[in-house]
């Protein structure tokens, strides 16, 4: 092999007209076509070991990085805490379920509809029950084609004409720009199953309306937004924009071939998804870690007030017998923060996966329970 290669980079080096030509043009191109072929016909083919360990080691760094993302989300839904390793991970493992499991399912769908690629109506059926989030994961599309539509006319040069002629006025050249740029709204995105689809004509929208999809978004975002409130009204600049940075964690935002890799597109389902697809996984992935965060906080919340009413720890040491004394005013606190344990994950986990009353008389079977129930979406 190491004579086969001498030749060709002698016959590269010594060679002269066309050739030459070639690869003064392209050298790298024409030294690396030459350098393969010698190799083809020497080398060995790569062993499934060495393929396996090659697309572990792509697995295990997508893993890590989602992990990183993943603890930034943790932070930003209420865990003040730095959580373990352990955490993160079995975090990550529930999320990659369940964003396979979606996968499964809107191809499952795709298929009955008579297609092989996936839409976002599939998605968007996927939780049709979660008025909240439907109406969350509009108003998110939507403000994306509003900026995508900023954009191209941002592109197209539309509002450069109202600096001209405005002189010296800032506010002539104000007026004039708010009369030359049109008002930019916000489409309303319709779903196929809507009651609404059902009829040819449509009654006239008012800006004024809302329906109760929005009234269930509104009063969550509203109380998310109160919580974030309270929790950084007392931050430094420093911790403020760490707190920015995290808020900015994202799955997909240029990491999209990643964030492919990573869910098992091309294993679980063999069609390439467009942006729209993709970003809708990603906001839906990102509201699975936010839900699972805040039900562990509840979990681990119910558990400190457990133990603080039974006098102490659970070990029933010398310090649980203890009788507590008073802080003062200037005390430090006798405990810091501890993170959510992966036990406070695995219940949280549990009691999203709960069946609710009103869908238990939907899976019996001839008066007796099915031996296993499906995943449930978080």
């Amino acid at each position: 092999m190491t004579l086969q290669l001498e030749a060709a980079k002698r016959w590269l080096n010594l060679s002269s007209g066309r050739q030459n030509n070639e690869v003064t043009a392209h050298p790298l191109g024409a030294r690396q076509r030459l350098l393969m072929q010698a190799r083809q016909t020497t080398d060995v083919a790569p062993s499934s070991e060495q393929v396996q360990d090659h697309e572990l080691d792509g697995f295990a760094s997508n893993k890590e990085f989602m992990t990183d993302v993943i603890e930034k989300m943790m932070f930003v839904s209420g865990e003040t805490a730095e959580p373990s390793v352990e955490t993160t991970t079995l975090v990550e493992e529930i999320v990659r379920q369940q964003v396979i499991e979606m996968l499964i399912r809107s191809t499952a769908l795709a298929a009955r509809r008579g297609v092989r690629s996936i839409s976002t109506d599939d998605l968007f059926f996927l939780i049709r029950h979660d008025k909240a989030k439907v109406s969350r994961l509009k108003t998110f599309l939507s403000w994306k084609d509003v900026r995508k539509n900023v954009k191209d006319s941002d592109d197209k040069g539309g509002g450069d004409t109202a600096d001209f002629g405005a002189g010296d006025d800032p506010l002539a050249g104000a007026a004039q720009d708010v009369a030359a740029k049109p008002k930019t709204k916000r489409a309303k995105i319709g779903l196929p199953w809507d009651l609404n689809n059902l009829y040819s004509v449509q009654v006239p929208e008012r800006e004024d309306e809302e329906d109760e999809e929005e009234e269930e978004q509104n009063y969550a975002t509203l109380q998310r937004l109160a919580n974030a409130d309270e929790r950084t009204k007392n931050m430094t600049r420093e911790e403020y924009v760490f707190w920015s940075d995290c808020r900015q964690a994202s799955f997909t935002f240029r990491k999209a071939k990643r964030f492919r890799e990573w869910a098992g597109f091309g294993i679980v389902t063999d069609f390439k998804p467009n942006d729209d697809i993709v970003d809708i996984l990603g906001f839906l992935t990102f509201e699975i870690v936010q839900t699972l965060t805040e039900e562990a906080l509840k979990v681990k919340e119910q558990e400190d007030r457990g133990k603080k009413g039974r006098g102490g720890t659970e070990d029933g040491g010398e310090k649980s017998k203890k009788r507590k004394r008073e802080t003062g005013l200037f005390d430090p606190p006798e405990e810091g923060r501890t993170p959510i344990e992966p036990k406070h994950v695995h219940e949280a986990f549990r009691k999203l996966q709960a069946t609710p009353n009103k869908a238990v008389a939907m899976l019996l079977h001839g008066g007796r329970a099915p031996v296993r129930t499906p995943l449930r979406l978080i």
